[in-house]
């Protein structure tokens, strides 16, 4: 089991900003797996950020499967070991979507 450290001492606004990573996936029905279309960490996850709230695109945070993507190339599929919980994220975002779209008609 890992250890883990704790400390008292809160992260300051510029240490939260270095340490943001952000990846943005796209899918294509006819392609084998979502592909990643943007990357970023600091100034440029902070971007990408902005961009899809201002644009309400869904945004899921999870810092471990960010690390993961962020090691990958604009372009390149998802790693197969990544399926499944890529998976669920699009099936809620999906959810979320249309339950917005039921809401707002």
């Amino acid at each position: 089991m890992e250890k883990k450290e704790f400390s008292e001492k809160k992260p300051s606004d510029s240490e939260k900003f270095k340490n943001k990573t952000a990846v943005a996936l796209g899918y294509n029905p006819e392609d084998e797996a979502p592909r990643i279309i943007a990357t970023g960490k600091g100034y440029l996850a902070d971007k990408i950020l902005k961009g899809a709230r201002e644009n309400q695109i869904p945004v899921h945070e999870d810092s471990r499967l960010a690390n993961s993507l962020s090691k990958l190339d604009l372009g390149d599929y998802i790693p197969p070991e990544l399926y499944q919980i890529v998976s669920e994220i699009m099936i809620f975002v999906d959810d979320m979507d249309r339950l917005k779209a039921k809401f707002e008609k």
